[in-house]
């Protein structure tokens, strides 16, 4: 990927990552839970994979971007352990939520992770900017 588009491809996962956590918080104020975790997911998962494709850190899966997030970002402290775990608490809810059959989130679990994962996204915007 040249420089210009990888700028570029960062910018476009940034901003939707913005814009999924606000579908996100709109799923909440409607009590839509299940599909709000899947947002809050895809939030983080947007910014974490623009970090990534800004370092030329390469990924395929969710796995991948996981796996790689923590080695690059969580292991060598860059970005808070705690931090680490509220992408591993979204990307293991996003598979209950998305494939469980039966498994519904309520309104305590959406209350306890938003602003986990806004500070989250937060800390790897900061990260992207430098």
């Amino acid at each position: 990927m040249k420089p210009s588009e990888r700028k570029n491809y960062v910018n476009y996962r940034i901003q939707m990552s913005i814009e999924t956590l606000e579908a996100a918080e709109i799923l909440i104020e409607n009590e839509k839970w299940n599909s709000a975790i899947n947002r809050l997911y895809y939030a983080a998962y947007y910014a974490i994979s623009a970090l990534l494709v800004q370092q030329e850190i390469v990924t395929k899966t969710h796995s991948g971007v996981k796996t790689q997030f923590f080695l690059h970002y969580i292991k060598s402290g860059k970005i808070k352990l705690e931090l680490g775990k509220v992408f591993s608490d979204l990307f293991d809810s996003r598979q209950k939520g998305d494939y469980g059959d039966f498994f519904d989130f309520k309104e305590e679990d959406l209350k306890s992770i938003l602003a986990p994962t806004k500070e989250l996204i937060f800390e790897v915007r900061k990260e992207i900017i430098g």
